[in-house]
């Protein structure tokens, strides 16, 4: 598989996942997960953030997309020419969960470690997601994770999402809709 072919692949793949964090942004509020609860630190488990409403509307919107993705694929693989894989139910579902998923954990770390909500993280900030998304979307679909996540597309995702991550992060802090850059 050639680098363009695996970039495009590992982008195709990785959008049910890529797109929660940003829609949960946009839905934004409701009653938190932790529903204020500390940890034995003293700390919030959670946090504000991380909210039940922001988690179904994140994990909602990445399993539509991959609907929507499923039914643009024919087209888009004959335009191009690149194999893009379907998304079985699964997958569509635990991708975009799993990205939630990932995000929430990273929070329980970030509290843990004593950084406050928005603080930076690197790495972690922009590859949590991912690793949750994957491990969640290999458990469901084993067969069609190592048929569509081959080294290189591994690979790709793994330099593609710190760079989308923190582009996509800055335009929405340009626009008003985060509070921080990263």
């Amino acid at each position: 598989m050639d680098a363009v072919t695996a970039v495009a692949v590992a982008f195709w793949t990785m959008l049910p996942a890529y797109v929660p964090n940003n829609a949960a942004v946009l839905a934004g509020g409701g009653r938190p997960i932790d529903g204020g609860r500390t940890w034995r630190d003293g700390k919030r488990l959670l946090g504000d953030g991380k909210t039940w409403r922001g988690t179904l509307v994140g994990t909602l919107a990445g399993a539509a997309l991959a609907g929507a993705l499923n039914v643009a694929r024919p087209a888009l693989a004959g335009a191009t020419g690149v194999a893009l894989p379907a998304f079985p139910l699964a997958v569509a579902l635990a991708l975009p969960f799993g990205a939630m998923l990932g995000d929430i954990l990273a929070s329980f770390v970030k509290r843990r470690s004593g950084r406050e909500r928005g603080a930076a993280f690197p790495l972690l900030d922009q590859l949590d997601f991912v690793v949750v998304a994957l491990v969640l979307a290999a458990l469901v679909a084993p067969a069609w994770f190592r048929a569509t996540f081959t080294l290189p597309v591994v690979l790709a995702v793994l330099v593609l999402t710190p760079v989308l991550h923190v582009l996509t992060n800055a335009g929405a802090y340009l626009l008003g809709l985060k509070e921080e850059p990263w």
